[in-house]
């Protein structure tokens, strides 16, 4: 049955878009269906930069460290730097443009100056090895990456298919850490293409169960509906908490501790922010105590992250010490949140509300979310489909929609979804069904009020703290090892982290391996993340399945106990 804030959110969506609202909708045809999309959005990326900065003009944007920027200067430097691009570099529409760093301001100035030069913003992951990045730019053919000094070291000896590396720093003003991009010449007032919402505007990284990296590239449609479904989700409630005499006084902040190269960050934290005047402060490493300070400081309004970052906060031995009432949103997304760290944050910080998203790197973040008591009620549920432009449906094995409660995989589909794999026509084929539900891999089903609940993945990964690690890639690199006969990686669960790798393995002779040796052995491979957790030297051959395949069910069942108990 309905909650009653369930009925507040569906009258507050249905009187946003009455009237031209601005949750008012046209239809675009896409895979045979009228796809809705936000008819008063900007139809690319550079005119909501252009507009969102102008109407927000001296309002801080950016806090990073000593470096503060308002909107507007935020937006001048993007364009003087995408003049530079333009005039100095020879960047064309549409030539991809990587982005190999850490957060910083000028890392969310370099994307905008790659954006608005007409470039394809190609956001590889910065905790990925040298090797791994080189993979990365020769997948998405890139023309230029744009690295700091140790993502460049890592890519020296790397084969990275012609594409040309420029260096910038951080902790300084824009103009001198990507002075780079205009020493050859542009600035402020060079002439930039003319973009539409059916040009590239981004590739974001995801990991398949194969373990073979996948560039998941959008339009700048799409990237512009995805964000402007999460401003219309904020502009739900925001209507909502003025009816109720609870208008928020103070500027929208949020920390910025995920990072940049996620979908998280990328579109509901960071490009979302331009439309709703919110202040990003970023912060360069994740430290719960230092958060705090930065609530405090900063009078932070909403906190997202990982699960682990809001129950640290929440359970920290310090944190009466300061003051976080200004926060009175704790959202989580990349993992599943544990029941019980659910209650405990509404319990230790009664002034906050813990919430939850659902959406896919491919989904350009949207899909689903549980908000305030609702998430309290239902706390085991990614909460329901976000309107006006995505909807849920449950697939069976034929991608035909399976009726209300009962199980298959879950699929999203709407405008915001990306458009494919870069060169990878096979498995872009593979992730939709004929009448465009994007296939998520996940299992799970929707209840009677359109509340989703997943319980299981079709994928064969392991979430690490919101990072996805394939399986395959890990045993792959384990493999490499001589003495190594056989191997399983698992998820183990994790308190903190939700989910860590674990190894199973089997060696000639029976020889158990030093745990340390073969950790170093697989961190030469892959990103420390990936490298496995817990190890267990087993004797003889790993439970099989009647199809001989390793039995991962039952080895996940048997070494979580042992972890767990």
């Amino acid at each position: 049955m309905p909650t009653q804030l369930d009925m507040a959110i569906e009258a507050t969506v249905a009187k946003l878009m009455n009237n031209n609202g601005p949750l008012s909708v046209s239809y675009v045809n896409k895979f045979g269906v009228d796809l809705p999309m936000i008819k008063q959005a900007p139809t690319n990326l550079r005119d909501y930069f252009a507009f969102f900065c102008a109407q927000q003009g001296d309002k801080i944007f950016l806090v990073d460290n000593e470096i503060r920027l308002s909107f507007a200067e935020t937006y001048a430097a993007a364009r003087t730097l995408a003049g530079g691009l333009v005039a100095g570099h020879g960047v064309k529409k549409g030539d991809h443009i990587g982005i190999a760093a850490r957060n910083s301001a000028n890392w969310i100035i370099a994307e905008m100056a790659i954006i608005m030069a007409g470039g394809v913003a190609t956001l590889l992951n910065g905790w990925w090895t040298g090797h791994e990045l080189a993979e990365g730019i020769r997948l998405a053919e890139c023309n230029i990456v744009l690295a700091d000094e140790p993502r460049a070291k890592r890519l020296a000896k790397e084969d990275i298919g012609g594409a040309k590396v420029i260096l910038f720093k951080h902790d300084c003003p824009p103009t001198e850490g990507l002075s780079a991009l205009i020493e050859k010449g542009g600035d402020h007032e060079t002439a930039l293409p003319e973009l539409t919402g059916e040009d590239l505007a981004t590739i974001l990284f995801t990991s398949g169960s194969t373990g073979q990296s996948k560039g998941a590239y959008s339009d700048h449609r799409g990237v512009v509906q995805g964000v402007m479904s999460y401003v219309g989700q904020t502009l739900t409630f925001f209507e909502l908490m003025t009816s109720m005499g609870q208008a928020p006084t103070l500027q929208p902040a949020t920390l910025l501790n995920v990072p940049l190269f996620h979908v998280t960050a990328a579109v509901p934290v960071f490009m979302q922010s331009f439309a709703i005047g919110r202040k990003l402060v970023l912060m360069p490493k994740w430290d719960a105590e230092d958060a705090m300070r930065l609530i405090q400081k900063e009078q932070i309004t909403y906190f997202v992250g990982v699960p682990l970052m809001s129950i640290e906060i929440a359970t920290h031995p310090k944190r009466k010490e300061y003051d976080l009432t200004s926060c009175t949103a704790f959202a989580a997304g990349g993992a599943p949140r544990p029941v019980d760290h659910v209650r405990k944050i509404k319990k230790e910080m009664e002034h906050a509300f813990p919430l939850l998203g659902y959406g896919l790197t491919e989904t350009n973040g949207v899909g689903c979310g549980n908000f305030t008591e609702n998430y309290l009620a239902k706390p085991t549920s990614t909460g329901p489909a976000t309107k006006p432009i995505v909807e849920v449906g449950i697939i069976d094995d034929n991608g035909n929609q399976l009726p209300q409660g009962e199980r298959g995989e879950i699929g999203i589909r709407s405008i915001a979804n990306f458009l494919g794999y870069w060169n990878n026509e096979e498995a872009t084929k593979a992730a939709f069904t004929k009448d465009g539900f994007f296939l998520t891999g996940d299992i799970g089903y929707l209840d009677e009020d359109g509340y989703l609940f997943i319980v299981d993945r079709k994928k064969d990964i392991i979430i690490r703290g919101g990072e996805n690690i394939s399986c395959p890639e890990v045993e792959a690199a384990a493999y490499e090892h001589d003495a190594i006969v056989e191997l399983s990686i698992i998820g183990i669960e994790d308190e903190k982290y939700g989910e860590v790798p674990g190894m199973i393995y089997v060696t000639k002779d029976d020889t158990a391996l030093d745990e340390a040796d073969i950790a170093e052995f697989i961190k030469a491979r892959l990103a420390p993340f990936k490298v496995p957790v817990h190890f267990w030297h087993h004797v003889g051959l790993l439970p099989r399945l009647g199809t001989q395949k390793i039995d991962r069910v039952l080895l996940r069942k048997l070494f979580n106990e042992r972890v767990n108990g």
